[in-house]
């Protein structure tokens, strides 16, 4: 790895923890790694595939078990006499691991854990694994601007665009070699020390979840998708120690059926379909016409009624245009002659028959 690309990259990610073998228990079972002996005592590798990726080691000192990050400089020495000048601190002086390399602890100037590392001569440039590698670096800060600067001059990262998070602030995105590599923003409580915060990239976020909940651990939030499409869950160890896990998109253009399983985040659209509650409301109101419907025959009433206003209407004005029409008509029964007509024609049909009767008699 050139000094280029060696300043500001993530290259070894390390857990203290106050009990390593319950860690060394319990990563595996959420994340796809293993663990692997090392050549200094206590010390533990963290390996995914092929590719060591980590480490595992009791907590040297008192305080709260956590994940240590280490950013690459091509002389620890000098970055470190760098930061103090920036207003960051030495907390554990640059120091020689045989056959590995250089190493510094530091804090920035808002007191977020760190440290730098330049690698020995002959060892090999880190390869990312096809899972289980450290995807994402999140900084939660109690001065997103502050931070910014103090590692853009340090590492050289660069600032990336920005998503407003409304009260929570700005969610601001920082780059390495033109890529993003991680985020910045304000702590979620008020309380909260600034730290450092790793995404693992898993196959299955869910799956995670519920490894780490069936294994002692705690979900703090999610899964939840991010802008990307990607689904990340904040989770604590058994130990305490926060770390992250994320999934790459679900829908896939290789992969056809992919979406078909994106579709199991509509796992949460049940939550749309809890929408059915605006019909229910709807059908308060037509609870309330329930009533009328008690009466089906008054509204056909009033239809006919009206019916038959326009038809005595359109009979009347038929008759003015067409008087020989309009009475033959009225003497045939028809659907639109009035009953009284009908009667009345039946009555005169009736009588000649009637008085003829009586005189025969």
């Amino acid at each position: 790895m050139s000094n280029n690309n060696l300043l500001g990259s993530f290259i070894w990610h390390e857990l203290l923890t106050t009990d390593t073998t319950g860690a060394a228990a319990f990563y595996p079972k959420v994340v796809p790694w293993r663990t692997a002996p090392s050549n200094m005592p206590g010390y533990t590798i963290w390996m995914a595939g092929q590719t060591q990726i980590g480490g595992l080691m009791a907590l040297p000192h008192e305080g709260s078990p956590h994940w240590l990050i280490y950013v690459g400089t091509p002389n620890v020495d000098d970055t470190a006499a760098k930061a103090q000048t920036l207003g960051g601190r030495v907390l554990k002086a640059a120091a020689d691991i045989p056959n590995v390399g250089r190493f510094a602890v530091l804090a920035d100037p808002q007191g977020a854990t760190f440290a730098l590392f330049t690698p020995g001569p002959g060892q090999p440039p880190p390869t990312a694994p096809a899972q289980g590698g450290f995807t994402w670096h999140e900084l939660a800060t109690t001065d997103v601007a502050a931070a910014v600067r103090f590692y853009g001059e340090l590492c050289g990262w660069r600032k990336g665009p920005g998503h407003d998070m409304g009260p929570a602030g700005v969610y601001q995105i920082f780059e390495h070699g033109g890529m993003p590599v991680g985020g910045m923003c304000r702590p979620g409580a008020a309380h909260t020390a600034p730290s450092w915060l790793s995404y693992v990239h898993v196959a299955d976020s869910s799956r995670a979840v519920t490894a780490a909940k069936a294994s002692g651990g705690r979900l703090v939030h999610g899964p939840m998708e991010v802008p990307g499409g990607s689904w990340i869950a904040l989770l604590i160890d058994p130990q305490g120690t926060s770390f992250a896990v994320q999934e790459m998109p679900r829908a896939s253009a290789v992969k056809p059926a992919a979406p078909a399983k994106a579709a199991a985040p509509p796992k949460a659209a049940p939550a749309p379909a809890a929408a059915p509650k605006p019909p229910a409301a709807a059908a308060k109101p037509a609870a309330a016409a329930t009533p009328a419907a008690k009466t089906p025959g008054q509204p056909k009433k009033a239809v006919k009624k009206s019916a038959k206003k326009r038809a005595k209407v359109a009979k009347k004005a038929a008759r003015r245009r067409a008087p020989r029409k309009a009475a033959r008509k009225a003497r045939k029964p028809t659907r639109r002659s009035s009953r009284r007509t009908v009667r009345r024609s039946a009555r005169r049909r009736a009588a000649p028959r009637g008085r003829g009767r009586g005189r025969r008699r």
